[in-house]
């Protein structure tokens, strides 16, 4: 009997010492504000790169002290978890380098300095390997700020992905079906049913995404993901909008603006639109642009505003909150994302602190014990709901030490079809 306890306990050990391994990215202090990743636009975009193409991580601190911030950069398998790779087998030079390109905001109220981080650099001369990557950014004193994760794609296969409505009838009108054919081209998959591994991912949003999912069946050179339910993803709804890319009057969502330290923007208060008929109306899908009407350069001439969402609603439970959702942060739940209820109006309220630009966001409710996020509770799921998937394959070499991805497809439920 004490034999098997003791095996039970050092297998429970074992499997929670690797379920901590996982990363997660860390969410940034109150002063670090406007993370983003840039490619040939200036929409924020998810960050998948080619072996071989640039990328470049920029955002604000909003104190004013132009201190200095270091980097490292750590790569990781398929599901976060930590490489054996060596340092020097993912990286060709050196990391843990400090970012020397910054400058400082030009006439705002807000006082900033916009720092830019290009990968790769004089330091950081390549990536050696595709895969999952992560960056983390330290403060002076070695204090990790915030970390953000990005993918690097070296090719080889075809990713063929189509929306397909739900094929289980009880949620046809709310859900989403992705349908994935793999071809291998120029790879001989081995044992792919083990050794493929495939990412799905909702609208840029890392923390909703549907992982390791193994194909279906093969045909010949094609690996067939055709699935009922493991594929399938709640179709929400089009996101809420506003613009203040001309911060001293009143734009797209904005009710009414004053001016006190800083601007304030109060947008006109939204309501739930679960259970209402469905509308189109063109969103860019949780995203964000930072937008100054007046500037040359936005990325330091745009100012930063506080944002009054609100939201009519009744009371909810006390074990249910409400936040404020977006890719403006990552689509993290924080306290500063939370809703608080204000009786006298009966409406939900919360101000963020956010650049000048266009933005999406919704509301959803998270249970305070779990920390499940309810993206539809609010919105409501419609299958005619225009989202963007995009789908990771990563394959691991028979001996392999590491989860190259081989292949990235994308597609839009806007082609929605049986």
């Amino acid at each position: 009997m004490n034999i098997k306890f003791n095996l039970y306990l050092a297998l429970f050990f074992i499997h929670s010492i690797c379920f901590a391994q996982v990363q997660h990215e860390v969410a940034p202090p109150d002063y670090i504000k406007t993370i983003t990743f840039k490619g040939n636009t200036d929409i924020s975009v998810l960050p998948i790169i080619d072996l071989g193409e640039s990328l470049q991580l920029e955002f604000d601190a909003l104190n004013g002290n132009e201190d200095d911030f270091y980097y490292s950069i750590e790569y990781f398998n398929y599901d976060w978890t930590p490489t054996t790779l060596m340092r020097s087998e993912y990286i060709d030079g050196f990391d843990k380098q400090r970012i020397t390109n910054y400058d400082n905001s030009f006439n705002t109220y807000q006082i900033y300095s916009h720092y830019t981080l290009a990968i790769p650099n004089e330091q950081v001369r390549s990536l050696k390997v595709s895969g999952n990557y992560m960056i983390k950014v330290y403060d002076e004193s070695d204090q990790l700020l915030f970390s953000r994760k990005f993918m690097v794609n070296e090719g080889g296969a075809s990713v063929g992905v189509s929306m397909k409505l739900s094929r289980d009838v009880k949620f046809l009108n709310e859900k989403q079906t992705v349908d994935i054919i793999i071809n291998s081209n120029n790879i001989q998959f081995n044992n792919p049913l083990e050794r493929v591994k495939t990412t799905i991912i909702q609208n840029n949003n890392l923390n909703s995404a549907i992982k390791n999912v193994k194909p279906m069946y093969t045909m010949g050179q094609d690996l067939i993901y055709r699935y009922n339910k493991e594929t399938t993803f709640w179709g929400g709804n089009e996101y809420y909008y506003f613009e203040n890319k001309d911060i001293r009057s009143a734009n797209s969502g904005i009710n009414f603006i004053d001016l006190h330290d800083l601007y304030n923007s109060y947008l006109y208060t939204n309501t739930p639109q679960r259970n209402k008929p469905y509308t189109y109306n063109p969103d860019i899908n949780g995203n964000f642009v930072i937008n100054n009407i007046d500037a040359t350069d936005p990325n330091i001439e745009a100012d930063y505003a506080w944002i009054h969402f609100s939201l009519k609603l009744n009371p909810l439970p006390s074990e249910k909150s409400i936040h404020v959702y977006g890719n403006f942060n990552n689509y993290t739940i924080e306290e500063r994302t939370k809703m608080i209820y204000n009786p006298e109006k009966g409406i939900y309220e919360c101000p963020i602190l956010l650049k000048q630009g266009f933005y999406n966001y919704k509301y959803v409710t998270v249970e305070n014990q779990t920390g499940i996020v309810n993206e539809g509770e609010i919105s409501g799921n419609y299958y005619q709901t225009e989202n963007d998937y995009k789908v990771i394959v990563y394959y691991r070499d028979l001996g392999g030490r590491y989860d190259k991805i081989v292949g990235v497809g994308e597609a839009s439920s806007i082609n929605i079809s049986n």
